[in-house]
């Protein structure tokens, strides 16, 4: 263990940390460029063969960047892509990225860093940041902007130079140290541990970008909302800002084991799809997506006896089709993923004549990410942690994911040696209690193949 390691483990105070020089190599998560292809011709595309975690170079920082200690991370589907090499190798982001020169070449190396969520501790901080210091406790935004582009300050998720940190970037947060921008970072939460808190950004901020900010949904006190794959990592937090917002939650799942979970949330009605005979493995004619919007709109709608304002869809190809049939005339579908396909079919007969929207989003943008983040400072929102992985067996952890046997969040402990760590305001955390702050803990791996 290096110097600075064990010096940020035993609790050093901020000078402490920054008279420790960086370790010159680190623990990561990554992917070989030379592995590219090894899953051509090959139906399982297991993920565990394609994650290494071994030694790499730390690099150096630019002048508007920070290194962060990583006290821990989570699993997020871009590195099942990643791992996988599809939809393309994130090797060509890489190199694409390295063409503009100077720091930007760094990240064509023979190996990719992975991971788009980190909780940790500042290090050390480039000549040009002016609002983070060393010994900062933080949580890191998965979205890298361009500050001098015009489009970033209209709307960061619309600049041409946006990147996903850790999947169209190196320098990833599955590792023990990570290289990020400081327009990334944002306070951690003093009342999360260290897990709590990595399992966070990413997929709140952008359920809260798709349903409550003004790039989304906007949904308001009274709207019914479809929630696709509920007990999933976004899928549980948008529950929850339904159910801020004065809105009705409507979930649907594959089994009754996600039903308990989804219910323990505080969803307000829980359909599991298997009952109405929406079987996973349906073929989706034209005929059958109709038929299956239809049974799906009879049960909202006698249950709740309307239909749904807005869709929440990030399944994709096996669901977008119903979304569109079953949102109410004049509603919206929000779309921010496919993680079945994206190769998405639908009537568009129902969507013009009956005046829907589809709204496309992607990620969040730091003011949104900032909105989302005092919401868990306040304790108005909770993690949705449900199992937790040393940093060795990422691999694991994100097969856990590939396989879609997981529910809510799946963390990896980085350089925190245990869980429970990382909590300074003990006062939040007993006020809120630890039950409601960790309601899917304990509840296991379910046993369906729904889309999480």
């Amino acid at each position: 263990m290096d110097s600075l390691t064990e010096a940020l483990l035993s609790g050093a105070d901020p000078d402490e940390i920054g008279r420790y020089e960086l370790p010159s190599e680190y623990e990561a998560a990554h992917l070989l460029a030379a592995d590219v292809g090894m899953f051509d011709g090959v139906e399982n595309k297991d993920v565990r063969k394609s994650l290494h975690v071994g030694r790499v170079p730390m690099p150096d920082i630019a002048p508007d960047e920070v290194v962060v200690a990583v006290m821990a991370s989570s699993i997020n589907y871009n590195t099942v892509w990643s791992a996988t090499f599809e939809p393309v190798p994130t090797f060509e982001f890489l190199k694409r990225y390295a063409r503009q020169g100077g720091y930007a070449a760094r990240h064509d190396l023979p190996h990719q860093v992975v991971g788009s969520d980190a909780a940790g501790i500042v290090v050390r901080v480039g000549a040009g940041v002016r609002h983070w210091k060393v010994g900062d406790h933080v949580v890191a935004s998965c979205v890298q902007v361009d500050e001098q582009e015009p489009a970033t300050h209209a709307d960061a998720m619309l600049g041409s130079e946006q990147r996903i940190w850790g999947y169209e970037t190196n320098f990833g947060g599955l590792a023990h140290y990570s290289v990020v921008r400081a327009s990334q970072l944002l306070p951690k939460p003093a009342h999360l541990t260290w897990e709590e808190s990595a399992g966070v950004l990413l997929t709140a901020a952008t359920s809260y970008r798709m349903l409550v900010g003004d790039n989304g949904a906007r949904i308001k006190q009274g709207d019914i909302v479809l929630i696709w794959g509920a007990t999933g990592g976004l899928g549980a937090f948008a529950v929850q800002m339904v159910k801020n917002a004065g809105g009705i939650a409507v979930g649907v799942v594959s089994s009754e084991r996600k039903a308990e979970v989804l219910r323990r949330l505080g969803c307000d009605v829980v359909i599991n799809r298997n009952e109405i005979g929406m079987g996973g493995d349906d073929a989706l004619t034209p005929q059958r997506t109709i038929e299956l919007g239809k049974r799906l709109g009879r049960e909202i709608r006698r249950q709740v006896g309307e239909d749904p304002h807005v869709v929440f869809d990030y399944v994709g190809r096996a669901t977008f089709g119903i979304s569109v049939f079953v949102v109410r005339k004049g509603g919206v579908v929000v779309t921010c993923g496919s993680s079945t396909g994206y190769d998405h079919h639908f009537d568009n007969r129902y969507l013009w004549m009956n005046l829907k929207r589809i709204v496309g989003s992607h990620a969040a943008n730091l003011q949104e990410q900032a909105e989302c983040n005092r919401l868990f400072r306040l304790g108005h929102l909770s993690p949705v942690l449900s199992e937790v992985f040393p940093l060795k067996e990422v691999g694991e952890a994100a097969r856990l994911v590939q396989m879609n046997k997981h529910i809510g969040k799946v963390g990896v402990l980085c350089l925190a040696p245990e869980e429970g760590l990382g909590v300074t305001d003990p006062v939040l955390r007993e006020k809120i209690g630890v039950s409601r702050l960790n309601p899917l803990r304990g509840s296991g791996a379910p046993d369906s193949a729904e889309a999480s």
